[in-house]
C-alpha cells in the first residue's frame, strides 16, 4: 500500500513562486540578478538565470520534502562530480552565508532553495528522432553514472517517492483511482499488475543502491558531433535521487526512449547494451528489465494525468503527457517475452530454448515427398516480375504448385517479397511465422503432441507443455474442447477430396498470446524465439534459409579489390528490382532516387524480352555484320544534331571520355585540353587525368598531367563569382587561361566539359557561358567535347542533351549509362571527319559495345523512353519534385539550395547560407537516415554536402511526395 506521506506528495503542486519572486529570493540569499526564464518540472519550481557571474538553476522546493532528502542530492551531485570518468555534472554553489540550502519565504510559504551551475548542452527531448550513437551514448552515461553511485551513500537517500520502482503498483493504482478515463485506466491497471506480477519474484536478487531514477531525455545535456547528431555526456537533475534498484535506473531510462522510437520498441537496445557494458546487469536484471519498463510506463501516464488535476496549469506536464501516453503504447505493444529474448541477445546473455516434446506429425496421410515447396522470397523463381505484389499471387502460386505434386506449402523463416510494400518509411513485416499449405478436402490432420485443443479467433489451437499449436482451416471432430494425446485426430480439411484448400500452421511457445503471422526483420530472430519452426511436426524440409548480408560483404571484401567501393558502411543486399524500387534480401523496398544508369527502371519485362531473345540468337563482337548495330547507330546518330552523324560504341562512359580525348588529339594534331575544376569524367587514364574532383580523387589537384590545363568551376553557388551574372567572370578565366597556353606556344587539342555540371549537384552553368569558351576554342583550334553520360539522354527532361540548354552543338558527344539501363554500352557522337582523323592511327574496336545483344538494348532503351513518354515525365515530375525540393529550403536553413533541372536534381546543404561552410557530416548522417526510412540517397560534390538525386526516369509522382515528404521528415526529426 501506498503510506500517507507518499499519498500527500502526490497530491502536491508546485511551489506557487513568480518569477519576479525568485528574483528577490535570488538577489536576498545569493546576491545575484539577472535574466530569470522558468524550466519545466513536474513538482519543483525550476529557474535559469543568467547573471553577469555567469549561467545557473535556482531550484525551488516544497518543505513537504526534507531536508535532509536535498542534502542527499547536494552530495551525490559532489560525489560524482569527483569520480573519475563519470558524466558532467552541475555543481552546488552556496549562499551569501556559505549554506547549500537556504528557507526562503514566499508570500506567507517557506520553500527550500538552492543554486546550482547550469550545464551547457543541448537536450534529446526535442529531437523527434535518435539515432542508435544518441541512444547508445544516453545508456553509457546511465551506466556510467550508476557506476559512479555505486559507493555513495546518504541517509537522505532512503525517502517516499513516487518514482521508486519499488513501489510502482501501489503508487499507480492509487493514482489511477481518481482518473477520468476509464478505459485508460482499464488499460494501465492490466499492464501494471502483469509487469508486477513478473517482477516480484525477482525482487530479492535485485541490487540496491543509490540510483538518479530519472536519466532521461529531458535531464540530459549533449554535445552535437560533426554530423549534427546529439550525443548526451552530462545529467542534471538530481531530484529523484534514491535507494533503489540499478536496473530501475536503466528502466527509467529506456522508457524515455520509447516516444522516439517511432513505434518500435526494439530502439531502445543499443542503450541496454552500452549500460551493461559500463556496469554489467545480472541475469535476474535482465528478466526484470522490460517489466520495469512497461511499469515505469504506467506510472507515467498516471502521474502526469493526476498532476494536472492537481496542477491544471502546469504547462510542464501537459506538454509531457502527449508523449508519455506514446510510450506507455509503445511499452504494451508487444510481449514481455519478446523483448526479455532481444535485450539478452542485446548484451550477449541468450538463454537457452527449452526442448519440445513432439512426438508426432500433423498430417501423417501426406506424402512428405511429393509437397511442392513454393518459394516467394525475393530471389524465388515462381515470383513473376509483374505479379510479385498482387494480393492473390500467394494463392495462386500455392494450388499451382498443389495441382502438380498433389500438395503445396511456403517456407517458414522466409522473407516474402509478396509481404513488402512500396514508399513505406518502416520496415514491413516479411518474416514468415508460419506454413501456408494447400491441401486436399479430407485431408487428416492429427495431434504431433499431447495437449487441450480449444477454439479462440477462428481458429484451433492445440495448448501443451511450453507450446502451442495454432491452426487455421480444420474443421474439428469435436467441437468441445478435450484433451488430446499425441496422434489422435484432431479433425479434417473441409471440402471435397478433389478439392483443394488451405490450411495455416503456426507455433507459439506463449500461452494466450495470438501470435503475428509475419515479423519485421530486425525483429525476426526474437519472434522466431517465440513461435518456432513445424517443420518437425509437418514432415518435410520447409525453413527457408537465412540471408548474411554482413557475411556477405565479408566476402566481398576479401577478393574485390579495396578501391571499388560499395554505398553505405553497412549495406542492404540488394538483389532485386522493379521500376524506381529496390529491394533487399529481407523484402524491404527502397525507393532508388540515386540510379541515373537504370534509366528506364529496373526490372523492365519488355527489356528482359528483348535481351533474353537476342542472347538465344547471337552475341558477338561488332566486327561481324548485323543488322542491330546498324540500326542502333543510325538511330543515335538520328538524335545529335546535324552534322554530327558518325557512332563509335564503347563499354562505359570512361571509355567514351577517353575515345573522345584521343579523337581530339588526332583531330586537331595538338595534345593540350582545358577541364574545370571540381569535373568527373572517368576512370581511364586519360579520362582521369581530365577529372578534377576532389572527392573521387584527393590528389587530382597534384596529379594532373601537364597537358591538362584546369580553369575554375563555373559554379554559380558557391564559385568565386555567384549568379546568372558571372558569366563573364567565368568566361574571362578560361581566356587567361587559353591565353597563358598561347604565350608558351602550346597548341590546343580542346575543352571538355558537363553542358550541366552532374558531379557537382546539377548546377547549370551561367548562361551562354558554353557558346562563348566553344569560340575561344575552335578560334585555336580546338575540339569542343560535351560530356552527357550523366545527364543527356532526356534527364533534364525539358531538353534531350544537356547542352541543347545552353544553345551550343558541340563537336563530340559521349554518353552512356542510362543508353544501356545498366548493361555496359557507352558512345562516342561525332564528325565524320573527326573520326576518319583517327584511323589514321590504326583501327578501333569494343568487344562489347557494339556487339548484338548491347545493340538490341541501346534500341529497346530508345523505344522505352519514347514509348512510355519517359523525358516528359522526366520534365513533369522533375519539375514537380523541384518544387517540393524548394518549399524545404524555406522551411530549413541546412539546406541551402536546390540544383538541377528534370530529373538531375541536387540538394546542397550548408551551416551557414552566408559563408556557405559545407554541411559534409550532416549530409552523410542525412543519407543514412535516409536509408532506415527507405530512400537510397548518396552525396555528390567535392564537399560531399550535395543529395544526387537521379531516379530512374519512370519516378511516379508519389514516389517524388515520398522522398520530399521522407527528407522533409529527417530534417524535422534529426538524424
Amino acid at each position: 500500500m501506498v503510506d500517507e506521506l507518499l499519498k500527500h506528495r502526490t497530491q502536491l503542486a508546485r511551489p506557487d513562486v513568480s518569477t519576479d519572486e525568485a528574483q528577490a529570493v535570488l538577489a536576498q540569499h545569493y546576491g545575484l540578478s539577472g535574466d530569470l526564464a522558468e524550466l519545466g518540472s513536474q513538482q519543483d519550481r525550476n529557474f535559469r538565470v543568467d547573471a553577469d557571474e555567469g549561467r545557473f538553476v535556482l531550484k525551488v522546493t516544497r518543505v513537504e520534502y526534507a531536508r535532509v532528502e536535498i542534502e542527499a542530492q547536494n552530495a551525490a551531485l559532489r560525489h560524482v562530480g569527483a569520480k573519475p570518468g563519470a558524466p558532467k555534472v552541475p555543481e552546488v554553489v552556496p549562499s551569501l552565508g556559505g549554506e547549500d540550502i537556504v528557507s526562503a519565504a514566499v508570500r506567507e510559504e517557506t520553500y527550500h532553495v538552492r543554486l546550482l551551475t547550469y550545464l551547457e548542452g543541448s537536450p534529446l527531448t526535442r529531437r523527434r528522432h535518435l539515432g542508435a550513437e544518441s541512444v547508445a551514448a544516453l545508456g553509457d552515461v546511465a551506466g556510467q553514472l550508476a557506476a559512479a553511485l555505486k559507493d555513495f551513500d546518504h541517509p537522505g537517500l532512503e525517502r517516499e517517492l513516487q518514482w521508486d520502482l519499488r513501489r510502482a503498483g501501489p503508487v499507480a493504482l492509487h493514482l489511477l483511482s481518481a482518473m477520468a478515463d476509464v478505459d485508460l485506466r482499464k488499460r494501465i491497471a492490466e499492464a501494471m499488475i502483469g509487469a508486477m506480477r513478473k517482477v516480484q519474484p525477482l525482487m530479492p536478487e535485485l541490487r540496491l543502491q543509490a540510483v538518479h531514477q530519472d536519466v532521461t531525455d529531458d535531464n540530459v545535456v549533449s554535445r552535437v558531433d560533426s554530423g549534427g547528431r546529439l550525443i548526451p555526456d552530462g545529467v542534471i537533475d538530481f531530484g529523484d535521487v534514491l535507494k533503489g534498484w540499478v536496473v530501475a535506473d536503466l528502466a527509467v531510462t529506456c522508457a524515455s526512449l520509447l516516444h522516439h522510437a517511432g513505434g518500435d520498441p526494439f530502439t531502445i537496445l543499443p542503450a541496454v547494451k552500452a549500460f551493461h557494458a559500463a556496469y554489467p546487469l545480472t541475469d535476474a536484471e535482465l528478466t526484470a528489465l522490460w517489466p520495469l519498463i512497461v511499469a515505469r510506463a504506467c506510472v507515467l501516464v498516471a502521474s502526469s494525468a493526476h498532476q494536472l488535476e492537481v496542477d491544471p496549469e502546469n504547462a510542464y506536464a501537459a506538454s509531457n503527457a502527449a508523449h508519455e501516453r506514446e510510450i506507455f503504447d509503445v511499452a504494451v505493444s508487444v510481449p514481455n517475452e519478446l523483448m526479455e529474448h532481444a535485450i539478452r541477445k542485446a548484451v550477449a546473455r541468450e538463454r537457452q530454448p527449452a526442448p519440445s516434446e513432439m512426438h508426432g506429425r500433423l498430417l501423417p496421410d501426406l506424402n512428405a515427398a511429393s509437397v511442392g515447396i513454393v518459394d516467394l522470397s525475393v530471389l524465388g523463381p515462381h515470383l513473376p516480375a509483374d505479379r510479385w505484389h498482387y494480393e492473390d499471387t500467394e494463392a495462386l502460386l500455392l494450388q499451382s504448385a498443389a495441382r502438380a505434386a498433389g500438395a503445396a506449402a511456403t517456407r517458414y523463416g522466409e522473407y516474402r517479397l509478396t509481404e513488402t510494400r512500396l514508399l513505406q518509411a518502416s520496415a514491413p513485416r516479411t518474416f514468415a511465422l508460419h506454413v501456408d499449405l494447400c491441401l486436399h478436402g479430407q485431408t487428416a490432420v492429427h495431434a504431433p503432441f499431447a495437449g487441450r485443443l480449444h477454439q479462440g479467433g477462428g481458429k484451433l489451437i492445440l495448448s501443451g507443455e511450453g507450446l502451442h499449436l495454432h491452426l487455421y482451416g480444420v474443421e474439428a471432430d469435436d467441437p468441445a474442447e478435450g484433451t488430446l494425446e499425441p496422434g489422435a485426430r484432431i479433425g479434417l480439411v473441409p471440402g471435397e477430396p478433389s478439392a483443394l484448400r488451405f490450411l495455416r500452421v503456426q507455433l507459439c511457445t506463449v500461452l494466450d498470446m495470438d501470435p503475428p503471422a509475419f515479423a519485421a526483420p530486425h525483429q525476426a530472430e526474437a519472434w522466431g524465439r517465440l513461435c518456432p519452426s513445424p517443420e518437425t511436426i509437418l514432415g518435410f524440409g520447409c525453413d527457408a534459409p537465412l540471408p548474411d548480408a554482413a557475411a556477405l560483404l565479408q566476402r566481398r571484401h576479401r577478393h574485390y579489390a579495396r578501391p571499388q567501393k560499395n554505398y553505405y558502411r553497412m549495406p542492404p543486399q540488394i538483389e532485386r528490382g522493379w521500376k524506381e524500387h529496390l529491394f533487399d534480401l529481407e523484402g524491404r523496398a527502397y525507393l532508388d532516387m540515386v540510379n541515373n544508369v537504370t534509366l528506364v527502371g529496373h526490372g523492365h519485362s519488355r527489356l528482359s524480352a528483348a535481351v533474353g531473345r537476342q542472347w538465344s540468337l547471337l552475341n558477338t563482337n561488332s566486327r561481324f555484320h548485323y543488322a542491330a548495330v546498324a540500326e542502333f547507330s543510325e538511330r543515335l546518330a538520328a538524335l545529335a544534331p546535324e552534322g554530327l552523324d558518325t557512332v563509335f560504341l564503347v563499354n562505359s562512359g570512361s571509355e567514351a571520355n577517353d575515345l573522345a580525348l584521343r579523337l581530339a588529339w588526332a583531330a586537331s594534331g595538338a595534345r593540350n585540353v582545358v577541364s574545370l575544376l571540381e569535373a568527373y569524367h572517368g576512370w581511364t587514364v586519360a579520362s582521369d587525368a581530365v577529372s578534377t574532383s576532389i572527392a573521387d580523387n584527393p590528389q587530382a589537384l597534384t596529379t594532373r598531367p601537364d597537358w591538362v590545363h584546369p580553369v575554375v568551376s563555373p559554379n554559380t553557388y558557391r564559385g568565386p563569382f555567384r549568379g546568372e551574372g558571372s558569366t563573364g567572370d567565368y568566361v574571362d578565366a578560361v581566356s587567361r587561361k587559353l591565353r597563358e597556353l598561347d604565350e608558351k606556344g602550346g597548341k590546343l587539342a580542346g575543352f571538355i566539359s558537363e553542358p550541366v555540371y552532374g558531379n557537382a549537384g546539377g548546377i547549370p552553368l551561367p548562361p551562354g557561358y558554353l557558346e562563348a569558351v566553344y569560340a575561344l576554342v575552335r578560334a585555336r583550334g580546338g575540339v569542343c567535347i560535351a560530356d552527357e553520360v550523366q545527364v543527356g539522354y532526356g534527364r533534364l527532361g525539358h531538353y534531350f542533351w544537356g547542352f541543347e540548354q545552353q544553345g551550343v552543338v558541340p563537336d563530340i558527344i559521349t554518353v552512356a549509362k542510362g543508353m544501356g539501363n545498366g548493361h555496359p554500352l557507352g558512345a562516342v557522337i561525332t564528325r565524320r571527319t573527326i573520326a576518319d582523323a583517327l584511323e589514321e592511327e590504326g583501327y578501333f574496336f569494343s568487344s562489347a559495345g557494339g556487339s548484338p545483344v548491347s545493340s538490341v538494348v541501346g534500341l529497346t532503351v530508345l523505344d522505352i523512353l519514347h514509348d512510355e513518354a519517359l523525358t516528359e515525365n522526366a520534365r513533369s515530375v522533375g519539375d514537380y519534385l523541384k518544387g517540393r525540393l524548394e518549399a524545404l529550403v524555406e522551411r530549413f536553413p541546412l539546406a541551402g539550395a536546390v540544383h538541377g533541372m528534370g530529373l538531375y536534381l541536387g540538394v546542397e546543404f550548408v551551416r551557414d547560407r552566408e559563408t556557405l561552410e559545407p554541411a559534409t557530416e550532416e549530409t552523410a548522417a542525412i543519407c543514412d537516415r535516409l536509408l532506415d526510412l527507405g530512400v537510397i540517397m548518396q552525396p555528390t560534390g567535392d564537399h560531399l554536402n550535395v543529395l544526387k538525386i537521379k531516379p530512374p526516369l519512370c519516378l511516379a509522382r508519389e514516389s517524388a511526395d515520398f522522398f520530399a515528404d521522407t527528407l522533409g521528415r529527417v530534417l524535422e526529426e534529426g538524424w
